[in-house]
């Protein structure tokens, strides 16, 4: 439950420099988005899922 906590306060910290850094860019990046069709907004999140997972994956057994 730990790593599930520090990985949570990871992802929001990158999106937060990013924002912070970059905040025209991403908006611009979030209107791009309203333009892509759901499939492949769904495809992609299920790409990115299964990366995740097998980065965890790896570094769990690795360890």
């Amino acid at each position: 439950m730990k790593e599930l906590i520090i990985a949570f306060g990871l992802f929001l910290f990158i999106e937060g420099v990013l924002y912070a850094i970059f905040p025209s860019k991403m908006k611009t990046m979030l209107k791009k988005l309203d333009l892509l069709k759901d499939n492949q907004l769904r495809i992609g999140g299920l790409i990115f899922a299964i990366l995740g997972f097998i980065i965890i994956y790896y570094s769990k057994s690795t360890v």
